[in-house]
């Protein structure tokens, strides 16, 4: 579609339904990745993210692995609710995008810079943070729905475990992404007076 910046940051929602399509080629989603990993900013330029993108069957095997997951956790009454809203608003999509952090740079950075040591790890999660929005406004303003998901840490090991990835890497959230199955719901906004002060 190539929006403006504006329209694309206008347009990006949460969508909880999706579909297993795509409106685009996976090359172009690969692209994106690529894009948003070479050109997001991060602090003193660390670039501690690191991304995984799951399709197909890999996808699928996520949003499994989080329903087993949850199945040891939830009570049995109320689980169908839980794999109900798994399967219609994350495993019914296209693919996901797990979104980490690499702790080794992060531990790296803080002995280098010791006075700014309780910082890096904060500034590591506005690096992730940054990745997040940039990609979830690439992928709408490409035609797919997205929506932002956390069942970390209860899938950590596991996942870094089925998919032989380095113990560093700190998962931070998911991001399932399809076709729109169903239109986002009204958005409410405080009062923008409540949250931006003018000084002149």
């Amino acid at each position: 579609m190539r929006r403006n910046f504006r329209e694309a940051v206008l347009n990006r929602r949460s969508i909880y339904g999706l579909s297993n399509q795509s409106p685009i080629p996976d090359d172009e989603i690969k692209d994106m990745i690529r894009f948003a990993v070479l050109h997001v900013p991060s602090a003193f330029n660390t670039q501690t993210a690191r991304l995984v993108l799951l399709l197909n069957e890999e996808h699928k095997k996520f949003w499994n692995l989080v329903k087993e997951t949850l199945r040891k956790m939830v009570p049995e009454e109320t689980f169908p609710k839980t794999e109900a809203k798994i399967n219609k608003s994350f495993l019914s999509g296209y693919g996901t995008i797990l979104f980490f952090e690499e702790l080794n740079t992060v531990k790296e950075m803080q002995s280098l810079f010791p006075d700014y040591k309780d910082k890096f790890p904060e500034w590591s999660e506005h690096t992730s943070a940054m990745h997040q929005f940039a990609l979830w406004c690439m992928l709408e303003d490409a035609g797919f729905g997205c929506n932002l998901q956390h069942y970390n840490p209860i899938i950590d090991d596991e996942v870094r475990s089925t998919w032989n990835l380095p113990d560093s890497w700190h998962l931070i959230a998911q991001m399932p992404f399809g076709i729109p199955t169903e239109e986002p719901g009204e958005k409410e906004f405080n009062p923008v007076e409540e949250r931006f002060l003018i000084f002149e």
